[in-house]
């Protein structure tokens, strides 16, 4: 189980708690970390072959790259503020620095680029909120880096599930090249839980005729789904934040939902 689930440590040297390469993840797209900086403290990384979305988690921070600077930027003191995050988007060969004002956590997310688009601000005005789901599968995404928005290869999405909640529910996978009925998709998420103290959800991995693994995830840690279905759901009383990020050979999200659950979605016209 543990091939799959990654927990935050104390910061290194330079703010890292948390790092998924494709090397260490034993694919091919995705990179994730997220880093904590103290107010002055800075972190800069060269982007190469890939492109790369710095999302702020919580406090604020000057994001400089070789062609463009954002000052004072950051709009949330705690995800569970429910409030969109601001983010910056680095295309491959460029760099950039993240120099913290505040207390400061931030997450890299990482895909191949081709350098088709520039770097660019995405606004917390920019993020489109959506409601999925019904009953107790209700929940809240934030569209940070959605496909209707320019990107080489990177998807991100941050996720709110209500305690007592199940999310991305029904189960459904994206792990076959077969467009335009599934892609392809490499995913992370990121999890934080409010309480953190105590606090714990559920996530499942399996494929189809197998039990699969069930993970519990505390706060701050990260589950990597390579393939098949991946449900989650949050315990009673503790609120439930997730970051996604997804890469693959190709730049959409086509699911399949797991044929023996999605029933459900008939069940009421808000499954969606």
């Amino acid at each position: 189980m543990d091939q799959y689930l990654i927990h935050a440590t104390l910061p290194e040297p330079d703010g890292r708690v948390l790092e998924i390469t494709p090397e260490s993840a034993n694919w091919k797209y995705v990179g994730f970390a997220v880093y904590s900086l103290g107010p002055s403290e800075t972190f800069a990384k060269k982007t190469d072959d890939r492109e790369f979305c710095i999302v702020l988690l919580s406090g604020k921070a000057d994001i400089v790259t070789s062609q463009s600077a954002w000052m004072e930027i950051g709009k949330r003191e705690s995800v569970f503020e429910r409030i969109p995050p601001v983010s910056v988007y680095v295309p491959h060969n460029d760099w950039f620095r993240v120099s913290a004002l505040t207390r400061l956590e931030f997450a890299v997310c990482s895909a191949p680029g081709r350098g088709k688009f520039p770097a660019r601000l995405i606004r917390s005005e920019d993020v489109s909120i959506e409601a999925r789901g019904y009953a107790s599968t209700s929940r809240t995404i934030f569209n940070v880096l959605p496909e209707t928005q320019p990107a080489d290869s990177l998807l991100i999405t941050e996720v709110y599930t209500p305690n007592g909640h199940w999310s991305s529910y029904p189960p459904h996978r994206h792990d076959v090249d077969d467009l335009p009925s599934q892609s392809y998709l490499e995913e992370t998420y990121y999890f934080r839980i409010d309480p953190p103290r105590n606090g714990f959800a559920i996530q499942r991995l399996y494929e189809d005729g197998d039990r699969g693994v069930t993970l519990t995830v505390k706060d701050g840690d990260t589950v990597m789904v390579p393939r098949g279905y991946h449900p989650v759901a949050a315990a009673p009383g503790y609120e439930l934040y997730y970051l996604n990020v997804m890469a693959g050979p190709r730049r959409t999200w086509k699911f399949h939902d797991d044929p023996d659950h999605v029933w459900i979605k008939s069940e009421a016209s808000l499954f969606r």
